[in-house]
């Protein structure tokens, strides 16, 4: 099988090889939203669940207009070849900034960067096998396609590319500088900093298993849906039992000066004259 494409640069002006009629290629619609295999295992969609409503707020604060985009498995095509998927990669979770996550008023079935020219400025890829995919930095020829590393480094050019381990409970986190990808360092937290988003990536230990969470730029750990609604309802019992106790104070002081008073009045004392 051949190309049809040379491969194509997310950032500045289309090559001056791809036809400048935006009609003449294909568009998320015309392109396939699934290459058909099986997630690798039961925790890649719980995982990506999470990273996306924890990050959610944070989003929304970073882009009032509602102008993001966040795949979970989604396709991105950078290159036009037969079959399609042969151009594409679907990273298992990955966000667009400035970009409406509608086209045509309709959700994205995937990304195409040919219609784009933005590319993502995360992905992350959750090792299923023993790491050589997510690392893989061979090019790609006339039929075969590239590795995700090579992609994600010289093809979208992403400006970071984080790989979780869970098996080994392993991090690593990626950031391009000059054209090449600089392995990471972790901060005082032990935290990878996304500063762009102004947040932080690390692993979290719950229940024996280990998980990647955001957190915020102090430290503090961002919460999902879920979890905020816990707090939330903690906070309201929190205050209840707080009013409660206030209550019973105000009481106990009360019907101890109401004792004081009929005291006082039994020996003909007047409280109020005190």
């Amino acid at each position: 099988m051949q190309t049809t494409q040379a491969p194509i640069k997310p950032t500045g002006s289309p090559p001056s090889n791809i036809p400048s009629t935006p009609i003449s290629l294909p568009d998320h619609k015309q392109l396939p939203d699934s290459d058909g295999t099986f997630v690798k295992n039961f925790q890649e969609h719980p995982q990506s669940i999470v990273l996306t409503s924890s990050i959610s707020p944070i989003l929304e604060k970073l882009h009032p207009d509602g102008r993001y985009c966040i795949g979970q498995d989604s396709g991105i095509y950078w290159r036009l070849m037969e079959p399609p998927e042969k151009g594409a990669e679907a990273p298992d979770w990955f966000y667009v900034p400035n970009v409406s996550p509608l086209l045509d008023g309709e959700y994205r079935r995937s990304y195409v960067l040919w219609k784009e020219f933005v590319a993502p400025l995360i992905v992350i890829e959750f090792v299923s096998g023993n790491g050589t995919e997510e690392r893989d930095i061979t090019p790609p020829t006339e039929t075969e396609k590239a590795g995700k590393f090579w992609v994600y480094e010289q093809a979208i050019r992403i400006p970071f590319y984080v790989i979780f381990d869970a098996w080994k409970d392993d991090l690593e986190a990626y950031h391009l500088v000059d054209g090449r990808y600089i392995q990471m360092q972790t901060n005082d937290r032990g935290h990878f900093a996304i500063a762009p988003m102004g947040v932080e990536l690390g692993l979290k230990l719950e229940n024996g298993v280990s998980w990647l969470r955001w957190w915020d730029d102090s430290g503090n750990l961002l919460l999902t849906g879920d979890e905020r609604a816990i707090a939330e309802k903690q906070a309201r019992l929190d205050a209840e039992a707080i009013a409660d106790r206030e209550r019973a104070i105000a009481d106990r002081e009360r019907q101890q000066k109401e004792k004081l008073a009929n005291y006082l009045r039994s020996i003909g004392v007047d409280p109020d004259a005190i």
